[in-house]
């Protein structure tokens, strides 16, 4: 057994940046270029001083100038340079071109790649973090179709200089990571931080495509994000590819649902519209410029254990199978809900929830972990016009609402503050006759085989599980 002596650090088992670089270069096969926009060019760097660069890098390009850069991968009609389209434009066009001006009969085993990345770094006054976009076209056959890695990532350094050279180092654990770990996008996705801390750099967004991955679902290396403490929250669409949180909720108005959603009920389909209904008749709220998100906490996936893959799976399809965004987070707490959405707009949010949720956020021992107890969580919470949206719930015969909940002593003149100010409305056109619909109930008859279930859910929903045999063990 390794003898390890008291006070010594844990032993750094992954390779170097350097080594990593240099056993790219010395395999004979890997061939491919570098496009980086913005940053310098921090990842090929990393490369040429690991020594046989020239075995590896056919060309390397920094087109910073914008007309130089619309002459080379076409113009940008909203003339935004860090975006997920730009990345493409970049891979695409380099692809393209080393695949016409390098022999295929002169090298018929080389593996071509193409490499990008277009950032922006803080600046000058501080003001913003920054954030970008890298990527990567590879083939681990020759002549095959292209793999295609993509990583939006924030910056959380408070100098460019650092932030140039994380980025170095993710390029190249990525492009290392994207030869050696394909097979295994969960131990990939881990090595893009060999020697790189978490809280220097941020992704929240990342997608595999290609022969590679055709057994890669990219909401499970989202889930990966969060187990991983990479990030936060993540996002996906209908389509089920994660999507970039900060385009998605850019200057939207934002409505939200926390749940199970295990599986979809009748309840929340209800919760959902008419809690909409009452949102888009706020003032400045327009439908075209509102998003809804059903949200997901990881400790509700965490619930009864370890996380099941494939019921996060089965809950995230119907969800998705019925237009919806959703979102796995990291948030206990609402008022993080709140801050989050707070980071990308500044119009009208909104939350709908239940009584029993209410009645928590109103429970003083729900903020132990902050300094300023509820009223700082409060401040944060009820963050400029944000509403929330009180669904009833039906008790021993009795339908409990804003106007008889059970709000704990020392917390009802708070409440009533935030009541009398319309802050907290009640969802008056609820269907009474479903109120005793509980997703708990529905999941465990669903396991157990009993018959009844299939009224408590949406149509689609119902004919969804029995088709695809949805939350049934395997």
């Amino acid at each position: 057994m390794k003898n390890i002596i008291e006070g010594e650090k844990k032993f750094e088992s992954s390779r170097s940046i350097q080594n990593k670089a240099l056993r790219i270069n010395l395999n004979k096969n890997i061939y491919g270029t570098f496009a980086e926009i913005g940053a310098g060019q921090e990842t090929v760097r990393n490369f040429f001083r690991a020594g046989g660069a020239s075995g590896t890098i056919a060309k390397t390009i920094s087109a910073y100038d914008k007309d130089f850069s619309d002459a080379i991968y076409g113009p940008e009609p909203q003339g935004r340079y860090v975006t997920e389209a730009r990345l493409k434009d970049m891979l695409d066009f380099e692809t393209k071109l080393i695949e016409e001006r390098i022999s295929r009969e002169k090298h018929p085993k080389k593996l071509f790649f193409s490499y990008a990345n277009t950032v922006a770094t803080i600046d000058f006054a501080k003001k913003y973090k920054g954030h970008g976009w890298l990527g990567i076209k590879f083939q681990t056959q020759p002549e095959t179709e292209y793999n295609q890695i993509l990583i939006h990532v924030q910056f959380n350094e408070n100098n460019a200089a650092q932030q140039q050279i994380t980025l170095g180092l993710l390029g190249v654990n990525l492009i290392y990571g994207s030869y050696y770990y394909y097979d295994n996008p969960k131990k990939l996705l881990k090595s893009l931080y060999d020697h790189i801390d978490t809280d220097k750099i941020e992704i929240d967004a990342i997608n595999f495509h290609g022969p590679s991955f055709e057994k890669v679902d990219n909401r499970l290396i989202s889930l990966e994000l969060l187990r991983n403490g990479i990030t936060e929250a993540v996002m996906f669409g209908a389509d089920g590819n994660n999507v970039l949180p900060a385009s998605v909720l850019y200057k939207k108005n934002i409505l939200t649902l926390r749940g199970s959603f295990r599986p979809v009920t009748r309840v929340n389909m209800n919760m959902y519209e008419e809690s909409l209904k009452l949102f888009l008749q706020e003032k400045k709220v327009e439908e075209e410029d509102t998003i809804v998100i059903f949200e997901i906490t990881l400790n509700n996936l965490k619930a009864e254990g370890d996380i099941n893959e494939k019921d996060f799976l089965d809950r995230a399809d119907l969800l998705c199978s019925l237009g919806h965004t959703v979102m796995i987070s990291n948030f206990q707490e609402y008022y993080k809900v709140v801050e989050y959405f707070s980071q990308h707009t500044k119009k009208q949010m909104g939350l709908t929830m239940g009584v029993n949720t209410l009645t928590d956020i109103f429970n003083p021992e729900y903020y132990t972990n902050l300094s300023g107890g509820i009223l700082e969580a409060f401040g944060k919470l009820f963050f400029k016009n944000l509403k929330i949206y009180l669904y009833p719930l039906k008790e021993n015969g009795e339908i409990l609402n804003s106007e008889n909940i059970n709000i704990p002593e020392g917390m009802k003149e708070l409440y009533q503050y935030f009541k009398d100010n319309k802050r907290v409305v009640d969802i008056e056109n609820y269907e009474s006759e479903i109120l005793d619909i509980h997703s708990r109930k529905v999941h465990e008859m669903i396991m157990e085989g009993e018959k009844g279930w299939e009224t408590m859910l949406p149509e689609k929903t119902t004919k969804q599980i029995q088709e695809e045999q949805l939350f049934q063990t395997t």
